[in-house]
């Protein structure tokens, strides 16, 4: 990272002069040489400071790596609640939010793990900066100590070595039998009324011959999986939650909401012919469009009563490495700015739960083998100002020498469960198949 070490020493005098003075929030930020973020997921896995967060927006405009935690946060409402009472447009809180509850050792059963971050460096519109926060309720000597301790921690940026594991054995929850016993019960139940619509997740677990490193494999997904958001919570180097989502579930600039129907997939097919053809046949398929405007109708009756105005743009197909998807923005006004209130509201949405909301998630939670903890929750930052989160799909968790996988469906009446199991092979083939020696661009 060009000229880091030289910003840190100018950053000390700046922050003993902010705590000598005040109390309460601090935020000092250098801008930084930094011309791209080719290296800053690098910088990241270099650094002894935990937990970390990495987050690249899917149109690669903007960048975070942060690391530290000043402050800690459980859920939504207390990390908004901080926001709003230190009043810093430029503090961003950073973290996952689960799709139910995580039981995470040393934080407990939470519903989010969001922090205001020690130290960040920052990437957006080609301009990059360090930033270093403190904070102390009555005084910042305390936490200026602590502050400049882990500064002098900070590391020299090492390179990622490339991925040098194997795959030893793999295992799917549920297997193949299993999910097809597991689809053929929720169309039961969609015959029956139960729900319209449920999306059901298979979590396949891969035992390595070697540790994996959360920041290589983010690295190596990065390099080839195109318009997705990358996000990575790491507690430890080997021990994370990372992911490459094609899906925004909202981003807010002051009360104007931009989110997302992400419903329907057809694979890419091998070539831009066959990809053309695939994308042609998903535009007219009625199942696909079905399910993409259950999520639409879903998204605008959880947004009532929250906004003031409402317009869902035309369909439009997202191509990604190994699926294609439909894709209907929705733009709207909201009556007040409160992320904990659109986190309520969206997540999940029906393109990860199912429609009726509450139904589907009774199922999904009773009837899944497996407990989907970060996966199908939310990554991303709330701020004063803004917000933007993306769906936690296409993601793993990072265990030593396991990673889990998860690739979801949507069924609704007509699903085929052979169809169903082909669909969530192509879209977890996205992470796994970076673990083999051919990937396929």
């Amino acid at each position: 990272m060009v000229h880091l070490s030289v910003l840190v020493e100018r950053i000390i005098p700046l922050l003993r002069q902010a705590a000598a003075e005040q109390s309460g929030l601090v935020r000092i930020a250098l801008p930084c040489s930094l011309k791209d973020g080719t290296q800053m997921l690098e910088w990241l896995a270099s650094q002894p400071l935990f937990p970390q967060f990495y987050w690249r927006h899917r149109d690669g405009a903007e960048e975070a790596a942060v690391c530290g935690a000043v402050r800690t946060f459980t859920d939504a409402e207390q990390a908004q609640k901080f926001v709003q009472e230190n009043g810093c447009p430029e503090l961003r809180i950073w973290g996952l939010n689960a799709f139910g509850q995580v039981e995470l050792d040393g934080y407990g059963t939470i519903n989010s793990l969001l922090f205001l971050p020690r130290i960040a460096l920052m990437r957006h519109a080609g301009k990059a900066e360090l930033v270093v926060y403190l904070y102390g309720e009555t005084s910042l000597t305390q936490d200026l100590e602590l502050a400049l301790r882990d500064l002098a921690a900070l590391c020299a940026i090492q390179p990622l070595p490339t991925l040098q594991t194997d795959v030893l054995a793999a295992r799917h929850q549920p297997d193949h039998d299993a999910w097809c016993n597991l689809l053929n019960n929720a169309l039961a139940e969609i015959e029956h009324k139960a729900f319209e619509k449920v999306v059901l997740a298979r979590r396949t677990t891969l035992k390595l011959s070697l540790p994996l490193r959360a920041a290589q494999f983010l690295a190596a997904s990065r390099a080839v999986n195109h318009r997705c958001y990358h996000f990575m919570l790491a507690l430890a180097p080997e021990r994370a939650f990372l992911g490459s989502s094609p899906e925004r579930l909202y981003r807010r600039q002051n009360l104007s909401l931009e989110t997302e129907a992400l419903a329907g997939t057809v694979a890419s097919g091998n070539s831009d012919a066959q990809a053309q053809e695939n994308a042609q046949w998903l535009m007219s398929d009625r199942k696909n469009q079905h399910e993409n405007l259950l999520v639409v109708d879903d998204i605008c009756q959880r947004l009532q009563g929250g906004a003031q105005a409402l317009d869902v743009m035309p369909a439009e197909i997202i191509r990604l490495r190994k699926v294609q998807h439909l894709r209907r923005p929705i733009h709207a006004t909201l009556v007040q700015s409160n992320d904990a209130d659109c986190l309520r509201r969206l997540q999940p949405t029906a393109a990860v739960a199912g429609l009726p909301r509450e139904p589907a998630r009774q199922f999904i939670m009773q009837d899944e083998p497996f407990d989907r903890g970060w996966y199908a929750g939310s990554a991303g930052y709330l701020a004063q100002d803004q917000a933007e989160f993306a769906v936690a799909l296409r993601s793993a968790l990072i265990e030593h020498d396991h990673i889990h996988l998860y690739a979801g469906a949507g069924i609704v009446a007509g699903s085929d469960p052979e169809q169903e199991w082909l669909e969530i092979e192509n879209k977890a083939a996205g992470l796994r198949t970076l673990l083999e020696s051919d990937i396929s661009l």
